[in-house]
C-alpha cells in the first residue's frame, strides 16, 4: 500500500508541473536539451527526419520540429541552472510571468513522435475543421484537418508559440468534434492560416 501511495503521489506531482518553452540560439536545440537533461531537468525536443540534397550527396537529417525551442517540464525553481545553460536565450513568458503550455498540446506531440509517424513543420493554423482521431496510434488526439495533395494531415499546434506541425492521417480515422457546426468542406480544408498576434500582448522573455 505504501509503495502504491508513493507511486501515485509521484505521478500527481509530475502531472501538476506545467510545461514551458525555452528559446534557444539557432541550431543549439539538441545541445540545450542534452545539457539540461544532464542537469536533471525533464525536457522534450520533438524531431523529424528530412533528406537534404547537396551537389555530390544526399543526407538524412534529424531536425527540430520547432526550431529554436526546447520544452521544459517544470524546473523553474532552478532558474539560474536553466538560463546559464549554453545556448539558452530565455524562458518564453507572457509579460513578466513564464507562460505555461497546455499539457494536452505537449502530450499530443509526444504521442505522435512515439508513434513514429511522418511529421514536419507546418504554418500555424487557427481555422479549419477540428477533428478527433478515433482509431490508430493517435486515437483521442484532436487537431485541425487540412488537405495536402491527395491526402489529409492533422495539424497539431502549440498556440502560445504560434507554431504547428503536420501529421499524415487517413480521413476515415477522424471524426468532427461534437458541438461544431461546420462541415468538412474543401473551402475550409484549404483555408489560409491566421497569423499569430505579434503585438505587445504576445510572448516575451522571462529572465
Amino acid at each position: 500500500m505504501t509503495d502504491l501511495w508513493q507511486l501515485n503521489t509521484a505521478a500527481d506531482e509530475r502531472a501538476d508541473k506545467p510545461w514551458y518553452a525555452l528559446y534557444t540560439r539557432h541550431q543549439h536545440e539538441k545541445t540545450v536539451a542534452q545539457l539540461l537533461s544532464s542537469k536533471g531537468f525533464e525536457v522534450f525536443l520533438p524531431l523529424y527526419s528530412t533528406v537534404r540534397q547537396w551537389k555530390d550527396r544526399r543526407k538524412e537529417l534529424s531536425l527540430p520540429l520547432f526550431p529554436c525551442y526546447v520544452f521544459l517540464h517544470g524546473g523553474l525553481d532552478r532558474p539560474l541552472d536553466i538560463v546559464s545553460t549554453p545556448g539558452v536565450q530565455h524562458v518564453v513568458a507572457w509579460g513578466s510571468r513564464p507562460a505555461p503550455i497546455p499539457a494536452a498540446e505537449i502530450e499530443a506531440l509526444q504521442l505522435a513522435v512515439s508513434a513514429s509517424l511522418r511529421m514536419q513543420p507546418h504554418p500555424f493554423w487557427e481555422v479549419g475543421d477540428r477533428v478527433r482521431v478515433v482509431r490508430g496510434a493517435l486515437e483521442g488526439i484532436e487537431g485541425i484537418l487540412v488537405r495536402k495533395k491527395n491526402g489529409f494531415r492533422l495539424i497539431l499546434s502549440v498556440e502560445m508559440l504560434g507554431k504547428s506541425v503536420a501529421v499524415e492521417v487517413e480521413a476515415t480515422t477522424v471524426e468532427r468534434v461534437a458541438g461544431q457546426d461546420w462541415l468538412l468542406s474543401s473551402s475550409r480544408l484549404n483555408a489560409k492560416p491566421l497569423l499569430p498576434n505579434r503585438g505587445t500582448s504576445g510572448p516575451s522573455r522571462w529572465l
